[in-house]
């Protein structure tokens, strides 16, 4: 039998393993259970052989199954519905392949700090590294998810399978969130459960370490007291998004955000530099401040494109991790703990403006020199983006991939209202994300408007997803852009010399790739085409897919 969904044990042998001694009130309902208590009520992942104890029990407990066509997919839609709820995307892979396969998306959420639950079997009590031939037996699965994950346990209870739940979710209240594995040995997983029904129930965690007075009110008449303050908001900033819009209000502070806080001060507030640090007018703002206020950011190489933040004033940090206070920029002060507390510090601190302080720079003229930058950089990109942004719904989600029209354009243009609303992983930067990330965002915020722009090489590592959008029945559009392969690695081997080789790719007829999975294609055959193509697939109920040449808009451009 194989892992996937064709593994399912028949009904004879399923009424035999419980004559064997399989019940039906085992460790994977426990464990779902306490899962299930903290409000997470969707699991991705593909129903195998020696998982089927958790599926087991979806029904009873009110779980919807995502039942993707590859576990890395899986991973990638938990990623996104994760950032939507606000709740770890929750994962269950069968052993061996299963795990191994999901593993790409468990680093992702590392890279990206977010939360996320990988649940899977493995072998048998006393069968471990038994190397005997057993169905999908792997060296060391745990050491293969702890190279990975924040931390990975193989759990040799009911009582410390239950625990490990909750230590998962005491992680993400707490800490910096990152992805957890547990294994569960395919005895346990089957066998009775004696923990009490309390120990099940979720837990209410303390946000950690207290904050200093005396340093809160340090930061607080530095900031009172700087002529140019600004603030840059990472991924940690989201959670506190009403308190840091607050704060740039009183201090009249420009706010950059990182990819990962995209969202935190919405993209249309007057006080927005947007989500741009890889251009150098975004930097220079935080670069020439005498005070910049660093929110839960580790101000990730990947996003500056060679440039740095190095302010020439004052450098205050807000992070929930000790280990992040000097991370990739000296800070001067530090607020060590959870962001919504020490922002809501810093408020009190500063109490009430006599009167609602001006910006302390032109805003608008520092946006209007990052669009011209980034038009300059990659000017074809760039103006695509800015004509599907300049269509697309006010509250759309937007997905991205690691693909050019995403980095060089829609990162830019799309301008979102609210944290979650633009699905990318800046620092991971893995191909395949963007088609299961807009699958996880559907299925959380059903009434919004769910749309990937992804490049066609991008697509391709996920396109058998398209099915299980068209099983979900979801309402979204995907929008290829097709540069005919891997053109930021041609553009690599040009740099360096090296011919074309391996990135010129054969392409599928894209519309009708879609159609035969059951969604509807669309293909844009001149310029003037896009807007008009797009808007009537986005109207379309269903899954929809737009393919666009960029070879058009070059010509245009030429």
């Amino acid at each position: 039998m194989t892992q996937g969904a064709s593994a399912m044990i028949p009904q004879a042998e399923s009424e035999a393993a419980l004559a064997a001694g399989v019940t039906a009130d085992n460790v994977g309902l426990a464990m779902l259970k306490a899962i299930r208590g903290y409000g997470v009520d969707t699991v991705f992942g593909i129903p195998g052989t020696h998982n089927l104890e958790f599926y087991r029990h979806f029904e009873r407990l009110g779980f919807h199954a995502v039942t993707t066509r590859h576990e890395q997919g899986a991973g990638y839609a938990a990623d996104a519905w994760s950032q939507r709820t606000g709740l770890p995307g929750v994962v269950i892979t069968t052993s061996g392949p299963g795990l191994l396969n999901a593993l790409s998306a468990a680093g992702t959420a590392y890279c990206e700090s977010r939360p996320m639950i990988i649940v899977s079997p493995g072998v048998p009590q006393g069968e471990e590294f038994a190397d005997i031939g057993s169905l999908h037996e792997t060296k060391d699965q745990v050491a293969a998810a702890a190279a990975i994950v924040e931390w990975a346990r193989r759990v040799q209870t009911a009582e410390e399978a239950i625990e490990a739940v909750h230590d998962a979710f005491q992680l993400f209240h707490t800490s910096r969130p990152r992805p957890v594995y547990i294994e569960v040995p395919l005895n346990l997983l089957e066998g009775p459960c004696d923990v009490p029904a309390e120990a099940l129930e979720a837990r209410v965690f303390e946000s950690g370490q207290a904050l200093d007075p005396e340093l809160v009110r340090a930061a607080a008449a530095t900031l009172r007291d700087a002529k140019r303050p600004a603030i840059l908001a990472g991924g940690g900033s989201v959670s506190a998004h009403t308190e840091l819009r607050a704060l740039a209000e009183r201090l009249g502070a420009p706010v950059a955000t990182s990819l990962n806080g995209k969202g935190a001060l919405p993209e249309a507030h007057p006080l927005s530099l947007g989500s741009d640090l890889r251009l150098e007018s975004v930097r220079a703002v935080l670069n020439e401040a005498d005070a910049l206020l660093v929110v839960g950011s580790k101000i990730g190489q990947s996003e500056l494109w060679g440039g740095e933040i190095a302010p020439s004033g004052e450098l205050i940090r807000v992070d929930i991790l000790e280990s992040q206070r000097h991370k990739n920029a000296r800070s001067t002060q530090a607020l060590i703990g959870d962001a919504t507390e020490a922002l809501e510090a810093l408020l009190a601190e500063l109490g009430a403006a006599e009167t609602s302080p001006e910006p302390v720079i032109d805003v608008a003229r520092v946006k209007q020199r990052s669009f011209d930058e980034s038009a300059a950089f990659a000017p074809l990109e760039d103006g695509l983006a800015k004509r599907i942004a300049a269509i697309l719904p006010e509250d759309a989600i937007v997905t991205g991939d690691s693909s050019q029209i995403t980095y060089y354009g829609m990162s830019t243009h799309v301008r979102s209202a609210e944290p979650g609303a633009f699905m990318y992983m800046a620092a991971y930067a893995t191909l395949g994300y963007g088609l299961p990330a807009a699958i996880g965002a559907k299925v959380a915020s059903p009434e919004q408007p769910v749309i990937g722009v992804i490049g066609d090489g991008a697509l391709m590592f996920s396109i058998q997803e398209l099915m299980t959008a068209v099983e979900q029945g979801l309402d979204i559009t995907i929008v290829c852009v097709d540069n005919g392969g891997y053109g930021e690695i041609q553009q690599n081997e040009a740099d360096r010399g090296i011919a074309p080789v391996g990135v010129q790719l054969a392409q599928p007829n894209w519309p009708a790739l879609v159609e035969a999975f059951g969604g509807k294609g669309f293909a844009v055959t001149t310029e003037a085409d896009l807007e008009p193509v797009i808007r009537e697939a986005i109207a379309v109920t269903g899954v929809t897919l737009v393919h666009v040449p960029l070879a058009l808009f070059a010509a245009e451009l030429a």
